[in-house]
């Protein structure tokens, strides 16, 4: 499948990629099924069905109102926070529900949208069942979907997890290893970022996708700034009190440089944007919005504090960043409930080295580099949510995430390429690990730091 970097940098809100987007999109498009096949006005009542993971965080992770808001027809690249708690609302006081804006039913959500916490789908441990009935209870439509990380969603029965990947054109230079990338480049003579344009041009001009890349960027700078401002607790039982608002108003107080104000500027950055993930706020799916938080955070450093930066060095780290996380993408998973955390963080920390270093006009062996280190250190990464909530430790996991990207980057342009781990065999290593590893490390809150922290 021809994947697009704009598949793995999507506009969506808080606080998680697989939990609240991708469950948004498939109840969105189960609506839009009946829709198709003219079944919608005989629609009387819906039902919806969440499996293991899904169900294990998802109240935590607020996929019952992200279904919600799916049915009723909102997207998660534009859906506002008002439209979202009026449509919560009149559920909870009135157990009404517009499906698609138009057609109204009754909905009980204590009825009607069901957790299966000890029960699995056959195809990913993110599984929900969408089923439509008549007046009779009669079933009209059924449809299963999975939530495979990043967003993006697989019907069932399915492999493309590509939004539009029957209508979209085949690009050229289709690589699914990094050796093949790699290759790929020395054959055109192309640096990484340029290879990636290319492709990229299949389906839409050159102007078109430097003003999408720097929209992406744009959406990132404003996060950070509304993490900058906001106040007061992020929303559930753990009461987290957001850090980055103090933490900036510290730094930009600093009278004189401090030796390690770089690193408090890189924490504060990445806070900024998952305490505003955690609150519901709108991110960049970067590639997870669990791990949105390192992209925004790398892309300020080099802009901050590396001469010479500037806005064509933001396109190549984006366009390097991508090509990066689609290699995981393909070989791997974005997903936390399938790889753990060193799916979401590792994997932003692994685009981000990689992405710094075509920033900096790194060569490509360099960016292989970087983002093997990116990966390498942060192989068995658990993910195991306190409460259910993508706050702790994820906030401050994309803290740490971006700084050792950076340290990647660094340590990768200190040299030249050489080095005897490779970005395949490491992708391979987390793929193997992610298998391995215990469903209670696997974003299900049953293991680790979930279960040896209280919750209030």
């Amino acid at each position: 499948m021809s994947l697009s970097v704009f598949d793995i940098f999507k506009v969506g809100i808080g606080p998680s990629s697989s939990h609240t987007v991708g469950p948004m999109n498939a109840a969105r498009r189960f609506v839009e099924e009946l829709a198709e096949r003219d079944l919608l006005a005989g629609v009387v009542t819906i039902e919806a069905d969440l499996f293991g993971s899904l169900a294990l965080t998802g109240m935590g992770h607020a996929t019952d109102r992200a279904v919600l808001m799916g049915l009723a027809g909102y997207r998660p690249d534009r859906v506002e926070a008002h439209q979202a708690d009026a449509t919560v609302r009149r559920v909870n006081d009135e157990r009404r529900l517009t499906l698609a804006g138009e057609h109204d039913i009754e909905f009980d959500r204590a009825t009607q949208l069901r957790l299966h916490k000890r029960e699995v789908l056959p195809e990913h441990t993110n599984g929900m069942r969408f089923t439509a009935r008549d007046g009779d209870a009669s079933v009209l439509h059924q449809a299963e979907f999975y939530s495979v990380g990043g967003g993006f969603i697989v019907r069932g029965g399915q492999t493309d997890a590509t939004p539009d990947a029957d209508t979209r054109a085949v690009a050229p230079h289709e690589f699914d290893t990094a050796r093949e990338l790699l290759e790929l480049c020395r054959e055109q003579g192309l640096e990484i970022h340029e290879l990636m344009h290319a492709r990229e041009l299949t389906w839409c001009s050159a102007q078109a996708l430097r003003s999408r890349l720097l929209d992406i960027w744009q959406v990132m700078v404003d996060c950070v700034q509304r993490g900058f401002h906001a106040q007061g607790l992020l929303p559930g039982i753990l009461k987290v009190r957001r850090r980055a608002p103090k933490l900036y108003r510290q730094l930009a107080n600093q009278p004189s440089p401090q030796p390690m104000q770089v690193m408090d500027w890189v924490n504060a950055w990445a806070l900024a944007v998952n305490e505003e993930n955690a609150a519901g706020g709108r991110v960049v799916t970067a590639p997870t919005n669990g791990a949105a938080g390192i992209i925004p955070s790398v892309l300020h450093y080099y802009l901050q504090f590396e001469p010479g930066a500037d806005e064509d060095g933001v396109i190549r780290f984006l366009l390097t960043a991508g090509a990066i996380a689609i290699l995981y993408k393909k070989r791997a998973s974005l997903s936390g409930a399938e790889m753990g955390c060193q799916g979401e963080v590792g994997v932003a920390c692994s685009m981000a080295a990689g992405g710094l270093v075509s920033a900096l006009h790194g060569s490509n062996a360099q960016i292989e580099n970087a983002a093997e280190i990116g990966m390498e250190h942060n192989l068995g990464l658990t993910c195991d949510p306190v409460g259910g909530l993508v706050q702790i430790p994820c906030i401050e996991r994309n803290a740490m995430g971006s700084v050792k990207a950076i340290n990647a980057a660094r340590l990768a342009m200190r040299g030249d390429g050489t080095h005897k781990v490779s970005l395949d065999q490491v992708i391979r290593t987390m793929r193997q690990t992610g298998r391995d590893m215990s469903t209670i490390y696997k974003e299900t809150s049953e293991g680790g730091l979930a279960v040896n922290v209280p919750e209030c």
